[in-house]
Formats: structure tokens, C-alpha cells, sequence
């Protein structure tokens, strides 16, 4: 079967438009914006604790398929290696950015096990950020990266590159600028900037940190390996991730986090787009799982293309000797 990556991806885009015109529509019509439970505290003993197990077990199921199917120990290695690479992203977003851009009101729904982070408003480290949050960002890139690699390797094989190794044999380097993705980057933060500052709401002005966050993450991977890895990846694959994990993150972030506080949002730090429907919920939040899977698939395809390669990183991702 001939593959078709430039014609799949502009699908995926296109099926994403699909659903978000008319969820946009429809969420717009509501006036009144959803309130949060009250009291808060005590509404949902251990919530977030008990809730990692929505992307826990999807995990421990894949985990287990691959390990008894996949006798390509490569495809193992690389799962291992993006993990390593990607994890150290959702810390650093907590460990440095999570007092700023995130609030934890609802104590009772964790452990009450904290872990420390920066807060830049008294320039201090404050021992504040639930331990959850951590399990909660290996346990998303795993549970993402398993989701499309399950996608990839079963579900959906038909469309993936059948000879990964002479298909990457001919690649003089995997990091390849891609100005596109640099160029698409710098007008996303600036159209945020403009909609933070120049559409009247109550969290008009200021910088948006977060969408900023979000978007840095995602582009720099793609505007170093986007070039690379483009004809790699298996878009159809893409497509069944990131609706699975968007229908993971509606039911635990629209109908269960926002009302009853798991976690919030620092409004001053966002664009100011909330969605009245979902207890003002900021659309970072929906957008954070499109970030996510996108860096995910291009960080793993690129180390695949290395391992495969068997050269050394820096001759396979430079072509430095």
C-alpha cells in the first residue's frame, strides 16, 4: 500500500475542524457560566488521586500487548528513550512554572503530599504542588505515546512505514530546520498577545504565559525534527491518539477537575478564552492535549529513525562524526 503522509495529515487536520466548528458553535450559545461545587473541600475525597487511573490502567493494558506482540525490541528502546526526553517537560512546567500558571484549591483531593515549586511572585520555593501533578505528566506522555505506538504497530499498521531501516538509511541528519513551524510559532504568540491585550474581557491584558508555554514546547521539536519525521509518522495513527486522549481529557478536566478543583487556572496568566459550559474553563486546557501528542510522536519518530540508523546521536541527529 502506497503511503500518503502529506494527504493524511492535512485529514487529520481537517477532522479536527470537523468536531471543533461545531462544539465551538454550541459552546458559545451558553450565557451563564457553570459554577464550581460548593464548599469545594471535601466534595470528592481523593478525586485526583483515584482519577490517574484513567490514563493508569489504558497503560498497564498497552504495556502489557506490547511486550507479549512486539518482538522488536527497537520499538521498546524508543518508547524508553521518549520517555526519558519528554517527562522532564511536564516537571519542568510544574516545578517552575506550576505556582504561576495553575491553582490547587481543593487540598482533599489529593494525597496532601506536596512537592516544591518556584513561585515568581515572592522569587521563593514553596513546598505547594500536589504530588499527583507529577504522576499526572509521566503518566500523559506514557499513556499517549503507548496509545499511538498500540495505533502504529496494530490498529492501524496498514499505514505505517513497513522497513523503517531503508527508509532511514538515506537521511544525513535527523535535526533539519523547518521554518514553517518557526514561522506559524511566532504568529500564534503574537496573535496571542494580541487577543490577551486587545479583546475586552475580564482577564484582559498582560502577557499570556501559558499558551506561550504551549506553543514553544510544541514547535521547537517541530521546527527542529518536523522536516525529518514528517513521512514517518503515521498520521492516521495521530488521528485515533489524539481523539482518544481529547475524550479522556472531557471527561476528566470538563466534567470532573474544573467543577470540583482538582486543579485551576491562574486566568491572568491565560488568553482569556474560557468556555462558560465548562466552569470557565481556559482553552489551554483543550489545547494542551494537541501540544502533547504532537511533540510525543515527533520526539519518538525521531528516535526511531536514530536507532534504526545505528549510528551514534550526534553523527545520526547532526551528522557531526
Amino acid at each position: 500500500m502506497a503511503l500518503t503522509p502529506e494527504k493524511d495529515f492535512k485529514t487529520f487536520i481537517a477532522m479536527i475542524g470537523v468536531v471543533t466548528v461545531p462544539a465551538t458553535l454550541s459552546l458559545i450559545t451558553a450565557d451563564r457560566a457553570q459554577t464550581h461545587v460548593e464548599p469545594v473541600v471535601g466534595s470528592s475525597p481523593l478525586g485526583y488521586t483515584v482519577s490517574l487511573s484513567l490514563f493508569i490502567i489504558p497503560i498497564l493494558v498497552i504495556l502489557w500487548w506490547i511486550h507479549a506482540n512486539d518482538d522488536e525490541k527497537f520499538i521498546q528502546k524508543s518508547f524508553w528513550i521518549a520517555i526519558a526526553v519528554l517527562v522532564p517537560l511536564g516537571f519542568l512546567l510544574d516545578l517552575f512554572f506550576g505556582l504561576t500558571f495553575f491553582t490547587f484549591v481543593n487540598s482533599q483531593a489529593t494525597l496532601e503530599i506536596y512537592a516544591p515549586g518556584f513561585d515568581f511572585a515572592t522569587w521563593s520555593w514553596e513546598r505547594r504542588i500536589p504530588i499527583e501533578e507529577f504522576v499526572f505528566y509521566i503518566s500523559g506522555f506514557v499513556a499517549v505515546l503507548l496509545m499511538y505506538i498500540w495505533c502504529d504497530e496494530y490498529w492501524l499498521s496498514a499505514y505505517n512505514v513497513p522497513d523503517y531501516r531503508q527508509e532511514s538509511a538515506g537521511i544525513e541528519r535527523i535535526v533539519m530546520f523547518h521554518g514553517k513551524s518557526v514561522l506559524v510559532g511566532l504568529i500564534l504568540i503574537a496573535l496571542g498577545v494580541v487577543i490577551k491585550n486587545g479583546f475586552p474581557s475580564p482577564y484582559q491584558g498582560g502577557f499570556p504565559g501559558y499558551f506561550t508555554f504551549l506553543v514553544v514546547a510544541s514547535f521547537i521539536p517541530s521546527a527542529a525534527l518536523f522536516k525529518t519525521t514528517f513521512r514517518f509518522i503515521n498520521w492516521r495513527a495521530v488521528s485515533l491518539c489524539f481523539f482518544f486522549v481529547l475524550l479522556i481529557s472531557l471527561l476528566w478536566e470538563a466534567t470532573l477537575a474544573s467543577p470540583y478543583q482538582w486543579w485551576g487556572y491562574n486566568y491572568k496568566q491565560m488568553l482569556g478564552i474560557v468556555i462558560d459550559a465548562w466552569t470557565l474553563l481556559p482553552v489551554e486546557a483543550v489545547l494542551v492535549w494537541m501540544a502533547v501528542t504532537f511533540t510525543t510522536v515527533i520526539v519518538y519518530e525521531a528516535i526511531k529513525i536514530w536507532l534504526n540508523s545505528r549510528r551514534s546521536a550526534k553523527k545520526a541527529f547532526l551528522g557531526l562524526d
